[in-house]
């Protein structure tokens, strides 16, 4: 007998969201459940009339990382390594260059690469009870899932060491403290506040998003006449685009902008 998908994913008007469904397993990662969630997203990436990405977990945990169980039958360190960047590597590659936003909407335990994974969406946003680990030294390994790039720009290099070298829960309100999170609501208002963010995300300049987005990407590892030039390519394409001469002129008009994502 087949088992049961692992993650799964609905469309409401521009929005995709893409919840991964192992709550008996806290929502870790086995080879199906990567697998899937890699498609997922990038389908979601491609798909032109997705405007938003949410990503999510069902039951008390967002997602707590690798499978140990699998784990236990990996052919060496060799192995390890293969599985990295095979999965995780592309998991986070997709979620930081997807041409439109993703929000992780976190409703649990966030650990490993499932922290990882959520400080790859663009803006995240946590159920107060929510509970935040980096979990990799606490069995001895090394992080990956792009932690080690993403953890120090969002909350600075001495607070991602201390995350990194002492693993430890940490609760939501810590976690907004520190800047891994934009926005903490009441557990059973997530819902409604992430449905809320991600339409009007999905509502607005997506080409513009997905510039942003690439230019901010880009900065992080080049001069600052890269940067500059890199930015002025970014505003020829945006400058072409149908959602600039609608906001242009709604703002002469001195009237909300309609953006179509093009």
């Amino acid at each position: 007998m087949p088992l049961p998908p692992a993650v799964r994913v609905s469309t409401h008007g521009h929005v995709r969201t893409i919840r991964l469904d192992r709550p008996a397993r806290m929502n870790s990662l086995d080879l199906g459940a990567k697998t899937q969630l890699l498609a997922a997203l990038q389908a979601a990436a491609d798909a032109s009339d997705v405007r938003a990405v949410v990503l999510t977990g069902s039951g008390r945990a967002f997602c707590v990382g690798q499978d140990l169980e699998e784990a236990q039958t990996a052919e060496g360190p060799d192995a390890m390594a293969d599985a990295v960047r095979e999965h995780y590597s592309p998991l986070v590659r997709t979620l930081l260059t997807m041409p439109k936003p993703a929000i992780a909407a976190v409703n649990g335990v966030a650990a490993g690469a499932g922290m990882a994974l959520a400080l790859a969406c663009d803006f995240r946003i946590a159920a107060a009870s929510a509970t935040f680990t980096t979990a990799f030294a606490g069995i001895g390994l090394s992080c990956d899932t792009g932690i080690s790039w993403t953890l120090p720009r969002v909350a600075g290099r001495a607070t991602a060491l201390d995350l990194l070298l002492r693993p430890r829960p940490i609760g939501a309100t810590e976690a907004l403290d520190l800047g891994l999170l934009h926005q903490v609501t009441a557990d059973e208002d997530l819902d409604a506040e992430v449905r809320h963010s991600a339409a009007a995300l999905a509502a607005g300049p997506t080409r513009a998003f997905a510039a942003i987005k690439a230019a901010v990407t880009s900065a992080s590892a080049s001069t600052l006449d890269a940067a500059l030039e890199y930015e002025a390519a970014q505003i020829a394409h945006t400058g072409a685009s149908e959602d600039y001469r609608r906001g242009l002129n709604a703002f002469l008009a001195r009237q909300k902008p309609s953006f179509t994502g093009h």
